[in-house]
């Protein structure tokens, strides 16, 4: 029989969490704990498979005896602590947050943004048609992925995920400062002649659509895109022997992106070109089964 290793059982933290008591893991983040314990804490630079940079602000929380609202993303748990998670000065921020991004970014396709800024009742209008934004063009220069800046948020993930975290491509990085900040490739060059080389795995952990695949960009372009009537359907990656698990988004009998699960041990949400855009071979086409 095959001896398994297992890591070291941890020791549980407790502390008080809205003034409930809370147990969870040593090393475990205040906001594991809240997702634990059924909070819904807003997030957009989080990522499930990458170290959290802390820059969007919108999960910040209040700790007892803490001069700043903490990131619950970042912040671990630790115990005794005392944490709430809905006061007055945590909401009042994350609304302040929400507006500055809402009103100087398209967050149209973040999953959740307009809720969100119902529920804290936040007014991005309320810094007029003047407020600065990047007022620039989508950037259509390949067949596989689209990059438009308009809806970019700064949080880093994509320059993360193709550089030391995942890919270690180190295609692009943050260029600029201040309101001339943006991510871009080395010297600004067009992705064609960078050092991209085309994975996804920046779609894969983009939270606003900033990132997105040509199919979905035409799709949302043309008025098609309906999340509602896809499908998914998970499957193994067949062009090579890493088995890479996919999982392909299809609607109206056609497969319309492809991604990997976040928890799975091999991938870990990343592919490579094969994986994540090879589908468009299937059948001779983009049609299942075809």
């Amino acid at each position: 029989m095959t001896a398994i290793p297992l890591d070291p059982p941890r020791r549980l933290v407790e502390f008080e969490l809205d003034g409930e008591p809370a147990r969870v893991p040593e090393g475990s983040t205040i906001l594991d704990a809240c997702r634990a314990a059924g909070k819904d804490i807003p997030t957009l630079c989080q990522g499930e498979t990458l170290t959290p940079k802390n820059a969007c602000r919108v999960c910040v929380v209040e700790v007892e005896g803490s001069r700043t609202l903490a990131p619950a993303c970042s912040r671990k748990a630790e115990a005794g602590m005392s944490v709430r998670t809905d006061t007055e000065r945590a909401r009042h921020s994350r609304k302040i947050v929400l507006e500055l991004l809402a009103s100087a970014t398209d967050l149209s396709t973040t999953p959740r943004a307009a809720e969100w800024i119902k529920e804290y009742g936040a007014k991005p209008d309320r810094f007029g048609a003047d407020a600065a934004t990047m007022n620039e063009a989508p950037k259509v220069d390949n067949d596989l992925y689209v990059r438009d800046y308009d809806k970019c948020i700064l949080c880093y993930k994509c320059v993360d995920a193709c550089g030391e975290q995942w890919q270690n491509t180190f295609a692009i990085s943050m260029a600029g400062r201040g309101f001339d900040a943006r991510i871009s490739t080395e010297h600004d060059a067009p992705l064609t002649d960078s050092a991209c080389v085309y994975c996804g795995n920046c779609i894969e952990v983009c939270p606003t659509g900033a990132l997105s695949f040509k199919s979905e960009f035409d799709m949302r372009e043309a008025g098609t895109w309906d999340e509602e009537r896809q499908t998914q359907t998970t499957t193994v990656c067949a062009y090579c022997g890493v088995g890479c698990n996919l999982t392909l988004h299809v609607q109206d009998n056609e497969i319309v992106k492809v991604s990997s699960p976040l928890d799975n041990p091999v991938t870990h949400g990343n592919l490579c070109i094969k994986g994540r855009f090879g589908y468009q071979h299937v059948g001779g086409g983009n049609a299942v089964g075809g």
